[in-house]
């Protein structure tokens, strides 16, 4: 009996990956799948590339940069629709995606130069007759393991910072979403038609898997934490250094001052948009006493609102049909272990679509708090105060961001969040923001994209000194004498022999 295969499961057919839509199951494209030999080959070509690339300078990489930003942005909605047609994802939340991604596109290329070029450095005291200068130079290959969640914006994380670094890049979209992958490799060739600095090859884990192992110089990944530890022992068989960005189980924690309303609002949003089909999604809220009702109320109000459709509703469909499975187990744990829905239930998975499903008061042991859910649901647990909501929230191995809603305490409570990104009476903002670096703790990873520091993790420091004078305090060289030795001695004691 032939299996049936579900709307979007990927398809090969005659040596091709056919990506098809969730929703409809109609096909969104198809690409060809990448043999071993070919992954090697496309390193190679990347190799070679990559040396001339970096040979343009910063000047060079930024205006190329420049002109693809302002490509992605002129085309906006071809590149929304392309996103919507492959993975269900909503128009206007693939068009705020391409926004976002824009913009880091726009703040790597600028800020490059100023990050990573070559820099005097001031030398001490033992040491005086050196000058020293550091730079930073690019890798060589970098191999991208692109995420079907968020496929433009969480690539072009790495991918924009990598290139304007100075490194080439190999980049393996999922196979949830290959063809809007493919799609950024070729606008990006229209700006930059001299040499393959950005390639793509395709296939499921097996072509991911091949590119760690295809002499790649760092690989960046972003993807579950079962396939984050996969791919760090691919890398580790040749010392490969790795990025990752794993999974999360965010929280978020209402405190007794919070604007309800507001924390409401944006709770909401950072659960269910993309249908929660985001790693630094809210899956948690504990919210104190005081105010446990009311927030609930507000939430279960506004979560209610929301329509769940194929086109123009709010929540598309679930991009990956087997997470169903996930979201449906979670839900009847929870309400199995004493939780409630106050919103949605165990009716609330109609595939492809998930409903927006609220479950309060469920206990902490259930796989709806501490396994990542990727839908559209949410727990909301009441607790005495932000000490125990903290507790809570940093019982997880994940570590990925987090939230805070409240007035007097709100910014000290988010520092104590055991979490690489953490947002104050908002949720999710630190993703938009070029200028921070992205990155968790734990299970959710380690290395970090955006910013300056994304722009360091593409980079090798090279620390060069340079003699300059004849050594007052002679140190590093057996022509020195017991004399020399003393008044070494002596200069450190001066110094800082006293606290």
């Amino acid at each position: 009996m032939k299996a049936v295969r579900l709307p979007g499961t990927p398809v090969i057919e005659d040596d091709h990956l056919i990506s098809t839509s969730p929703a409809t199951g109609d096909e969104a494209g198809r690409v060809p799948i990448a043999s071993a030999v070919g992954i090697e080959r496309a390193v190679e070509r990347a190799r070679a590339a990559g040396q001339w690339w970096a040979a343009l300078g910063y000047s060079g990489r930024r205006e190329r940069l420049l002109s693809w930003r302002a490509l992605l942005a002129q085309r906006m909605e071809q590149l929304a629709a392309l996103m919507h047609a492959e993975s269900g994802k909503p128009v206007a939340d693939a068009l705020v995606e391409i926004v976002t991604a824009v913009e880091h596109v726009d703040w790597a290329a600028r800020n490059a130069r100023r990050v990573l070029g070559h820099r005097r450095v001031r030398s001490r005291l033992v040491l005086a007759e050196f000058s020293a200068h550091l730079e930073y130079q690019p890798h060589g290959v970098i191999g991208v393991i692109g995420p079907w969640n968020y496929p433009v914006f969480t690539p072009i994380g790495s991918i924009a910072y990598a290139l304007a670094a100075g490194n080439a890049v190999v980049f393996k979209p999922s196979e949830y979403t290959p063809v809007v992958g493919q799609w950024l490799v070729d606008s990006f060739a229209e700006v930059v038609p001299e040499q393959p600095v950005f390639a793509a090859v395709h296939g499921l884990g097996e072509v991911g898997a091949a590119l760690c192992r295809a002499g790649v110089d760092k690989v960046a990944f972003t993807g579950s934490t079962a396939t984050a530890k996969r791919v760090m022992a691919a890398c580790a068989e040749s010392l490969t250094p790795v990025l990752l960005e794993a999974g999360g189980k965010d929280a978020m924690i209402v405190d007794s001052d919070a604007d309800l309303d507001a924390a409401a609002d944006a709770c909401v949003w950072g659960a269910m948009t993309n249908a929660g089909q985001t790693c630094i999604g809210i899956e948690r809220v504990y919210a104190v006493e005081p105010v446990f009702d009311a927030f609930v109320a507000k939430v279960v109000e506004r979560a209610g609102r929301l329509t769940v459709g194929p086109d123009d509703a709010d929540i598309g469909p679930i991009t990956m049909p087997s997470q169903l499975d996930v979201i449906r187990r979670h839900i009847a744990d929870a309400l199995a272990r004493g939780g409630r829905a106050a919103l949605g239930g165990s009716d609330a998975v109609r595939p492809p679509y998930a409903h927006p499903t609220v479950l309060v008061e469920v206990p902490e042991e259930s796989v709806a708090v501490r396994e990542e859910t990727f839908g559209p649901t949410l727990t909301i647990n009441r607790v005495r105060d932000a000490d125990e909501a903290l507790n809570r929230a940093n019982a997880l191995p994940y570590g990925l961001g987090g939230s805070v809603f409240g007035q007097r305490r709100a910014v000290a409570i988010a520092r104590r969040l055991r979490s690489g990104m953490a947002s104050v009476n908002s949720t999710l903002t630190f993703a938009g923001m070029s200028t921070l670096p992205f990155g968790g703790v734990g299970e959710s990873g380690f290395g970090r994209i955006h910013g300056e520091d994304g722009l360091r993790e593409f980079a090798r420091a090279k620390s060069v000194t340079r003699r300059r004078a004849r050594s007052l305090l002679p140190s590093t060289t057996f022509e020195r004498n017991p004399a020399d030795v003393a008044r070494l001695v002596k200069a450190i004691k001066m110094l800082y022999g006293r606290s």
